[in-house]
């Protein structure tokens, strides 16, 4: 028994840092799907009688204050590797008062050790931290295992993550998909913390925004497709049939500006953008068309593999600044300001739009 526990551990271990190597380095990227955030289009204001360091780019989220609509998203966990990732880049959120993702805690639901790959508080008592877990693993265990997890790493919210496309193409992963609804309502209802249900690279559609909502609900996270294809990581790890399964749905997904488009109008508290954004720009656009908080990974941990905490502090700091330029030149002293500001939407994520509308007639 213990050696068939070890081994498993082990597995999911190793899946942990093919997924990290992949992340950084790999072809895994949308290749001809984009984010569509280039076709949210923001009217240049020529006269915004503003100063730029007057802009105001801080908000409440979840209860706390940050000092900008940007979070660090769940990537890692379950290695000693990952442990130092979560814990430097945990520093560097908590230092520039954003929030921060962990990554998948079922290795702790495995080995109750690998808690310490996960433990962050100590680093950054105040920051605004997130818990992950897959929402079938969650069905699972239940409302009291899952609020385990949260309470082993002191997260102010957790994330349950959904991800059938993934799950299909990994050799390991998950093939029953039933009961996940009304394991969000019975988890959001017993759950001590918010509960985010939080997609993985293929985006939330309007109807399972709106069955998320009647089932409790009330905080989303679109990771629509256009940024690192998690089949594709799938993919690339697989070694028999499955290759051929991740190749053909490998740009499967909701691109995230037309994700983001279909769930704010289902009254969600906080809308997390994720998936492909890389620019402050991109974070707002985000928020003009309906995101709370836009949030980045890939860039982060390249930026983080290339020149360690300073280097992926120094490329946060550029996107807040890019951030910071966008709203000026819209003339938007706050994140209110941006969030009202008129814009033009290309071809596509009009008809997107279009279609969310119908949608929910």
């Amino acid at each position: 028994m213990t050696k068939r526990k070890d081994a498993h551990v082990s597995k999911i271990g190793q899946r942990k840092d093919d997924h990290l190597d992949l992340a950084a380095n790999g072809d895994v990227a949308f290749k001809r799907v984009g984010t569509l955030l280039e076709q949210v289009g923001l009217v240049h204001d020529a006269l915004p009688e503003l100063r730029f360091d007057d802009i105001d780019t801080s908000l409440q989220v979840l209860g706390k204050r940050l000092a900008a609509p940007i979070l660090i998203a769940g990537m890692t966990g379950g290695t000693a590797r990952a442990g130092r990732i979560n814990r430097e880049l945990a520093q560097v959120a908590a230092r520039r008062g954003y929030a921060f993702g962990l990554g998948s805690q079922r290795a702790m639901q495995k080995d109750p050790d690998a808690v310490s790959t996960y433990a962050v508080r100590d680093v950054a008592p105040d920051l605004l931290l997130f818990g992950n877990l897959g929402i079938v693993q969650a069905s699972q265990g239940g409302g009291p295992a899952v609020q385990s997890l949260v309470d082993a790493v002191g997260a102010d919210a957790m994330c349950l993550h959904i991800n059938p496309a993934m799950e299909l193409v990994q050799s390991e992963g998950d093939r029953d998909f039933r009961g996940c609804l009304e394991a969000f309502r019975r988890i959001a209802a017993e759950l001590k913390v918010p509960v985010i249900a939080k997609e993985t690279g293929s985006g939330l559609s309007p109807s399972v925004a709106r069955r998320l909502f009647d089932h409790g609900v009330r905080h989303v996270d679109v990771s629509g497709a256009g940024g690192t294809s998690w089949v594709a990581v799938e993919r690339q790890r697989a070694t028999d049939e499955r290759r051929g399964l991740g190749d053909t749905f490998w740009e499967w997904g909701i691109p995230t500006a037309a994700s983001v488009l279909c769930v704010a109008p289902c009254g969600f508290e906080t809308v997390f953008a994720t998936g492909g954004l890389k620019t402050g720009l991109d974070v707002a656009r985000a928020l003009v068309v309906g995101a709370s908080v836009g949030g980045i990974a890939r860039p982060v941990l390249q930026a983080f593999e290339s020149g360690g905490a300073d280097s992926a502090d120094a490329f946060l700091q550029q996107v807040e600044t890019e951030l910071r330029m966008a709203m000026l030149l819209v003339g938007a002293k706050d994140l209110d300001a941006l969030r009202a500001a008129p814009r033009m939407l290309g071809r596509e994520l009009a008809a997107w739009q279009a279609f969310a509308s119908r949608s929910g007639e």
